[in-house]
């Protein structure tokens, strides 16, 4: 299971390395969002380009909008990532010739998600600069804030390759990918937001609490993908 899932993850980032999609189109989009919710909410000075002064939120705490925002340009990445993912599986036949090989199951899912989970960490890290540069943000904890970023990573991917598999061979799997995934990573991204809250406030929260949370979610979601994937493909 092992080797396997080192196969398909190799092959996935040498696909993503060649066509370079994530960090020309993927990571653009995700900054957008940061950018125009920076100067939405009156964080940026734009009347003067010399002037590097940044307002702070008039009536929301700055820890709270910028985790809010963090996670939902990652959710947005996640999803565009995991259709993308599953694409290139589609083209001449090769989700099929996947299927009939003899790959283990398993390994196939821990590879596609530990490909996609390495992308959006890359992509997390500029998103992570470009929040600290448009957003009033102080890290208080980054141990937490490290953690927080891989389990609530781990949570996203693994559902979103169960269900990539299952929407693969779809028509409607554009529209239906968003329908079956946002639901199921619902907690995950509260969890995400609660303890990303935490890791930027100058207060002691109960962050390590909801890190404990994105534990149990990012374990359970993925002995579900190791258990189940095989038959996932087999209905795609």
């Amino acid at each position: 299971m092992v080797h396997d899932a080192w196969l398909i993850l190799r092959k996935d980032l040498r696909i993503e390395w060649r066509s370079k999609v994530t960090m020309s189109q993927i990571a653009p989009f995700a900054v957008l969002i940061l950018i125009l919710f920076a100067f939405a909410l009156d964080n940026v000075v734009a009347a003067d380009p010399g002037d590097s002064r940044r307002l702070s939120p008039d009536s929301v705490a700055a820890s709270t909008i910028t985790s809010g925002l963090f996670w939902l340009a990652v959710f947005f990445a996640a999803l565009l990532a995991v259709q993308r993912s599953f694409s290139i599986e589609t083209a001449d036949g090769a989700n099929d010739a996947l299927r009939l090989s003899s790959l283990d199951p398993a390994g196939i899912f821990l590879g596609k998600a530990g490909a996609i989970a390495a992308q959006l960490l890359l992509l997390e890290v500029v998103l992570g600069l470009f929040a600290v540069l448009f957003f009033p943000t102080h890290v208080s904890s980054p141990a937490q804030l490290v953690v927080t970023c891989v389990l609530a990573t781990l949570g996203l991917v693994t559902v979103g390759t169960c269900h990539g598999a299952l929407s693969a061979g779809l028509r409607s799997r554009d529209t239906l990918l968003p329908l079956l995934y946002f639901p199921i990573v619902t907690p995950v991204l509260l969890g995400a937001v609660k303890a990303t809250q935490d890791a930027l406030s100058s207060t002691v929260g109960e962050g390590w609490i909801w890190v404990r949370l994105l534990t149990v979610f990012a374990v359970i979601y993925t002995a579900v993908g190791i258990l189940i994937f095989g038959s996932l493909l087999e209905e795609a």
